[in-house]
């Protein structure tokens, strides 16, 4: 492709190009600064929330074992479920590696206990999320949901965060906060300036401390004067925004819906998550889904239909594009493997041949632009993280499909998609 002088050359002069060039250089810059592209590779499945008050290193075991004994107990009900043949595959997981992201809930799961007591199980959430951030064989997130933002209860939520950190010896790895309850952009300042504060006071290095924006409140999705307040708020998050997530009982009925009408599918949640997740494009930013209160207990047929319905739940969010969700209760994690290795791996055949086309430049039946393959190789590397597919499958569709080659076409954001020059890094 010819980018010299003489190929771009124009009747303009000099000055008339660097008035136009002065109006877009700082625009090109805003851009970068804001919309660094996608964080695809890396984002857990789910966000497991659990009462601090019963923290304990055994919890990814425990859980992951109640799930198999669920699976045992109603295998014709999760069978029917399987039309991807991964059931192996899920109750392989639920032995070694059930829970990916692990949240100790201080906030709405704890609720208002004395201090003392919050102290205490403060103390004892650091502990644990050192073991668990240390164990290999662990979540690779973990953290905790303090307190918000709110007058009556924000000295609590520092001290509860201050004492976490302690316990745990500084920061563990894939350690993140809640923020709960956003209400107004300006409440990340303070955010940011309390991250800012615990490094300097504690002697953590710059940047140690990250953390996601709970949006369970109208005022966060649209604010007073009709802009998305979610998406002001992520412009002053300094860069330490690893995700936002939907609340989705809490919104539900801040709208006024009614109990028995509350979901993640209501039309007041897509909403609130359609906004969210285009606040969220192109910054880095991920969106996790919120959670269901139907738990999977009781008779066979409740027990049978809950299932059902979680899976519905958690297919239908990866159809819309929200890749994570909280789960509330050991029984959620068999539908939420089962149906997120499911829709990966039926993706998986006909989003292989289309990047293999567009790689080696051949007619696949569809003429795919770059951002499309761009689009095909994040399902493929989701695919691959979620362990839905492996890598000799996909080598299998062809061999110019490696994970280096999907990171080629994800780093790509200049119309360039898929050029076999430049250096390349690792999903």
């Amino acid at each position: 492709m010819r980018r010299d002088a003489e190929y771009f050359d124009t009747r303009l002069d000099g000055a008339a190009l660097g008035r136009i060039e002065s109006i877009l250089r700082p625009v090109d810059e805003q851009l970068a600064r804001d919309y660094p592209g996608d964080r695809i590779g890396g984002q857990p499945i789910h966000t497991v929330y659990v009462p601090a008050s019963v923290a304990d290193v055994g919890i990814p075991q425990q859980w992951g074992s109640q799930a198999a004994r669920l699976v045992d107990a109603h295998a014709d009900v999760v069978e029917s479920l399987d039309a991807a043949g991964v059931l192996t595959t899920v109750r392989d997981v639920l032995h070694t590696s059930p829970i990916q992201d692990l949240r100790l809930d201080f906030e709405d799961g704890y609720g208002w206990r004395s201090d003392e007591d919050e102290d205490r199980d403060a103390r004892h959430a650091g502990q644990v999320l050192s073991a668990l951030a240390a164990d290999p064989t662990g979540p690779s997130w973990v953290g905790i949901r303090p307190k918000g933002l709110a007058a009556h209860e924000r000295r609590r939520a520092v001290r509860t965060l201050e004492l976490v950190l302690d316990a745990a010896g500084g920061v563990p790895n894939g350690f993140v906060f809640t923020v709960p309850k956003l209400r107004v952009a300006e409440q990340v300042t303070a955010v940011v300036a309390l991250c800012e504060e615990l490094e300097r006071a504690h002697g953590l290095t710059d940047h140690a401390l990250r953390f996601e924006l709970q949006i369970e409140s109208p005022q966060a999705v649209v604010g007073p004067d009709g802009t998305a307040t979610v998406a002001r708020a992520l412009r002053l998050t300094d860069g330490r925004c690893t995700s936002l997530h939907y609340g989705t009982y809490d919104y539900s009925a801040a709208c006024g819906i009614t109990s028995a009408q509350q979901s993640l599918a209501h039309p007041v949640a897509d909403h609130a998550k359609n906004v969210m997740l285009a606040a969220a494009a192109q910054t880095g930013v991920w969106v996790c889904d919120g959670s269901t209160q139907v738990v999977p207990a009781g008779s066979q047929a409740d027990i049978e239909a809950a299932l059902r319905r979680h899976f519905g739940l958690v297919t239908r969010s990866l159809e819309r594009g929200f890749y994570q969700g909280w789960d509330m209760h050991p029984g959620h994690l068999v539908t939420r493997w089962a149906a997120t290795l499911g829709f990966f791996r039926d993706a998986m055949p006909t989003a292989a041949t289309r990047v293999a086309a567009y790689l080696s430049r051949q007619d696949s039946g569809v003429m795919d632009e770059p951002a499309t393959a761009q689009a095909l190789a994040g399902v493929l590397v989701r695919g691959l993280d979620s362990g839905a597919v492996t890598e000799r499958e996909l080598s299998d569709v062809s061999s110019s499909i490696t994970r280096a080659s999907l990171r080629s076409l994800l780093d790509r954001s200049d119309g360039t998609a898929g050029a076999p020059t430049g250096p390349v890094s690792s999903v």
